[in-house]
């Protein structure tokens, strides 16, 4: 499957084929995602606010900001991207500029939610505040209105605590036109409670493996409920845990014998990176030698 192959990743998501995805905060991580065979890519709001502006989750960059992550992203994939447009960033009209900017960015599907704006992750935040259903269900009409290709998924997320009001948000969201409905785990605490969601919806859910999904669910009953099955964090959460050791033990040792971590090597990465094939490329396509200074300058 490629990223251009929308209808299969699509169809495949609408019938509950569960599309196992890990999640990215920027280009190269979604390369090594792809890499390690993942269908799919989530871009994580959490994992590009940390990494792009060192700050949390709480809607502080802009929809132009993160719509240059990921079409970075996109452009880097040959796998399709799912993105986190948060709140679409304004009302049923911005949303449909957010929906159209991402989808030509290249995006395979949206994931909308129904906080206020701004919003602020319910994975750490103590409550968060919810938009009337009859507001959040028109963002979702307006999100499937404004979509030019009709297999862009659009994935509504209730940020409900609530079971009953999460199942009553996700019904009222098919009803508008969403693909699937991607609860939190703080709204829906067990398998059971996930099935009764599935059921009363209609549609595959679309499951973040995270808090107790983490570590209760098995990937077959994963399988059984989500169309979209994603690991959001653990790139994110990989990479910090990795370079904070290595650099930790740099900034003692002042050497780089010994680190605690694991480096890539620098030739394998520059493969990774695609240093091969702009040398491919250059010797197809450059008529002229560069001279010779240039050419060791660009060895560095």
């Amino acid at each position: 499957m490629t990223a251009l192959d929308k209808p299969g990743f699509a169809a495949k998501a609408r019938a509950g084929e569960t599309i196992w995805t890990a999640g990215a905060f920027d280009a190269l991580s979604a390369k090594l995602a792809e890499e390690a065979g993942f269908a799919a890519v989530m871009s994580t709001g959490f994992g590009v606010s940390a990494s792009h502006l060192g700050a949390p989750d709480v809607e502080l960059y802009t929809m132009t900001e993160n719509l240059a992550v990921v079409r970075n992203m996109a452009n880097a994939l040959s796998v399709p991207l799912i993105a986190d447009t948060d709140t679409g960033y304004g009302n049923a009209i911005n949303v449909m500029r957010t929906v159209r900017e991402f989808e030509q960015a290249g995006v395979a599907a949206m994931i909308l939610e129904d906080q206020e704006v701004p919003k602020r992750c319910p994975a750490v935040a103590n409550a968060v505040e919810i938009l009337p259903i009859d507001e959040g269900s028109a963002k979702i009409r307006a999100a499937v209105e404004a979509r030019r290709d009709p297999d862009t998924l659009i994935v509504a997320r209730t940020d409900a605590f609530n079971e009953a009001d999460g199942i009553a948000r996700a019904k009222a969201y098919v009803a508008a036109g969403a693909d699937l409905i991607q609860p939190i785990s703080r709204g829906f605490q067990s398998f059971e409670a996930l099935k009764r969601l599935r059921a009363a919806c209609g549609v595959p859910l679309s499951l973040q493996i995270l808090g107790w999904l983490e570590s209760d669910l098995t990937p077959e009953q994963i399988e059984e409920l989500a169309g979209l099955a994603v690991f959001p964090l653990v790139a994110l959460m990989t990479a910090t845990a990795a370079m904070r050791a290595n650099l930790q033990a740099l900034s003692q040792a002042h050497s780089t014998q010994g680190l605690p971590q694991q480096v890539a090597g620098l030739t394998a990465f520059k493969s990774f990176i695609g240093f091969d094939e702009v040398e491919r490329q250059k010797a197809k396509f450059l008529v002229r030698e560069l001279p010779a200074s240039l050419a060791l300058a660009s060895d560095g």
